[in-house]
């Protein structure tokens, strides 16, 4: 009887842990929505011709695809065709979570521009208010990025990579929300699929185009377009997650 009674002890105890285990993901894809609202993001009356109350919400699919060593995140490609694409930006970035570094590829007038450079180094708040998004609770964190722009994201240390939309990372777990302060723009988790991604999933090749560090290409930009009218639109275009 003593015998049954430990065995049934360890049993119970093995199968906790495994169950313990099994709530935690290190590998798989989420699904992301996000939600552009064009009237915040266009202020200049150029771009608000563009804009109506039909099309002002832009809805769009992206993917991230992650595992414990790397994660890449890019526009999904099966997203409708839409009219005036370029009115939002469709960035790709791969991060080595390992060596602390990453290569991206921003729209600048419609070319793809590589950047690599090494993580970003941030510094997030973590706060008490929690959500739940895809099943999962998360917990909502802050991040100052400088005088007037600020950005929430909600991760979940059930998801333990630590990685999220538009190469945003450096939480204790996966981000399943990401929003600016004014809600121009918004991602949420929609989807989780928990299958680990193959090799081909995680990699952004730039082929034989010129690769800049994020320093040059804030330079160059600064240089060529810093004194057009709309050059600052589109410094803080493509820096705005930065």
């Amino acid at each position: 009887m003593k015998k049954i009674f430990v065995c049934g002890i360890s049993a119970i105890l093995l199968g906790f842990h495994t169950w313990a285990q099994s709530e935690y993901i290190n590998a798989g894809k989420i699904t992301f929505e996000r939600r552009t609202n064009l009237e915040k993001r266009f202020t200049d009356q150029r771009m608000k011709r563009f804009v109506t109350e039909e099309n002002k919400i832009r809805i769009e699919l992206f993917n991230l695809y992650f595992n414990d060593t790397a994660s890449y995140f890019a526009v999904d490609p099966n997203n409708e065709p839409e009219e005036m694409a370029w009115l939002t930006t469709k960035n790709a970035y791969y991060q080595n979570l390992k060596s602390s570094n990453q290569l991206m590829m921003l729209a600048v007038f419609g070319q793809n521009v590589y950047v690599q450079d090494s993580l970003p180094d941030r510094t997030w708040k973590i706060t008490d208010s929690k959500r739940t998004i895809c099943g999962y609770e998360c917990r909502k964190a802050i991040y100052q990025k400088n005088d007037s722009t600020r950005l929430y994201a909600w991760y979940s240390p059930m998801l333990t990579s630590s990685a999220g939309p538009e190469g945003f990372c450096g939480l204790p777990g996966t981000i399943l929300g990401l929003a600016t302060e004014d809600g121009g723009i918004v991602y949420f988790a929609k989807k989780i699929d928990v299958t680990p991604p193959k090799k081909e999933d995680l990699a952004l090749n730039p082929g034989k185009n010129k690769v800049f560090t994020i320093e040059e290409l804030r330079q160059k930009i600064e240089k060529e377009y810093g004194s057009t009218p709309w050059g600052k639109r589109l410094f803080d275009d493509i820096f705005r997650w930065l």
